[in-house]
């Protein structure tokens, strides 16, 4: 099965912006307002985080700017997450639970191949580069023993899974994982955007070859 051309089964991460309350200002009668509970403007936080981190990293993001993209205050900011490497972490932790979320609806979809299956879910995530983008800023922030942890944890528990959910040996999960770290640092140089014009950048992806190989 070729993996060229394969929809994403991931939902994109989507950045919403705070509803405002709107007044009639003729008649003096407020309009119907919505107001986001604090896990929703949580989640809203988290995904300006994901875009601000993935760019700059744990010590160069500013938690202003990430308030800026999310529309609230940066007292607020620290109101949810403590401090900035709390948010970071809050943010890698978000991601990582997308990359399984993406890997349960594969498998909801296309149970026969469980492998097969959440290796293309993988591709799609590709295409979202800020996430996997985040990924790697916490493998270059992992002198942090914090972020370690966190990484080391994640990384365990998302090997048990797919070793679980596919009952594959560890030789085939190991290469899943591989081809998965090769498609990180794929997305994080931008070839997803390029494959389709690039020979070569479709030969690093993989993408005309089954999973894995």
């Amino acid at each position: 099965m070729r993996l060229l051309g394969r929809r994403s089964r991931t939902r994109p991460l989507t950045l919403h912006v705070s509803e405002c309350a709107l007044t009639n200002m003729h008649e003096g009668v407020p309009s119907p307002s919505y107001r986001r509970s604090t896990g929703e403007r949580r989640e809203e936080v988290l995904d300006a985080a994901v875009i601000e981190f993935s760019e700059k990293g744990l010590h160069g993001a500013s938690t202003e700017a990430i308030a800026g993209r999310a529309g609230i205050s940066q007292p607020y900011v620290f109101k949810l997450f403590g401090t900035k490497k709390g948010f970071f972490l809050a943010a890698l932790d978000r991601v990582c639970d997308r990359i399984v979320e993406a890997w349960e609806d594969s498998l909801a979809e296309d149970p026969a191949d469980p492998l097969l299956a959440m290796g293309e879910a993988f591709v799609g995530l590709t295409f979202h580069r800020e996430e996997l983008l985040l990924v790697l800023q916490a493998c270059a922030a992992s002198k942090d023993p914090e972020v370690l942890d966190l990484m080391r944890s994640r990384m365990e528990r998302m090997y048990e899974y797919v070793g679980h959910a596919s009952g594959e040996p560890d030789e085939r999960v190991q290469a899943f994982f591989a081809q998965g770290m090769l498609l990180t640092v794929g997305a994080g140089l931008a070839l997803p955007e390029m494959a389709q014009d690039s020979v070569w950048a479709r030969r690093f992806l993989g993408f005309e070859q089954d999973w894995p190989t």
